[in-house]
């Protein structure tokens, strides 16, 4: 029996930032450069950064789903209220780093809360237009 092995080849980015966990889905390569300086209005430039932070399963954004139900910004604490499509959702762990990276990698963001919220339940007319022309331009229907 002969085995055959294949080459790894290097990877073109050397790796995960240190600012990142421990993988690389959300669009996490497609994410902009961190902001050089702190934004006039910090509730509205989260909300352009979380438009970066895609679903898992599909590249979708979180706002587009309807998956995020509000956001503040305090004295360098971003809260978002997040929901899940559903509770048993496989993705949870992963959409909670992804948006805790994304969001920590701003020099004006020191910390980040996550508030996850079941009521009202997301339903899909939660997803945005956008969302649903992304969905139907994948095959899906919504």
């Amino acid at each position: 029996m002969s085995v055959t092995v294949l080459p790894i080849a290097p990877r073109p980015d050397g790796g995960l930032a240190s600012h990142l966990s421990v993988h690389k889905s959300g669009g996490r390569d497609r994410w902009s450069e961190p902001l050089t300086a702190p934004p006039e209005d910090p509730v509205q430039a989260t909300w352009g950064l979380l438009q970066e932070v895609l679903d898992p399963e599909i590249p979708i954004s979180l706002p587009e789903l309807g998956l995020i139900y509000g956001v503040e910004w305090e004295g360098g604490v971003a809260r978002v209220r997040l929901t899940f499509t559903a509770t048993a959702c496989p993705c949870m762990e992963f959409i909670r780093e992804d948006i805790t990276d994304r969001l920590e990698a701003e020099s004006w963001i020191d910390a980040v809360e996550i508030i996850e919220v079941w009521d009202p339940p997301w339903t899909s007319e939660r997803i945005t237009p956008e969302g649903r022309a992304k969905l139907r331009r994948l095959g899906v229907s919504a």
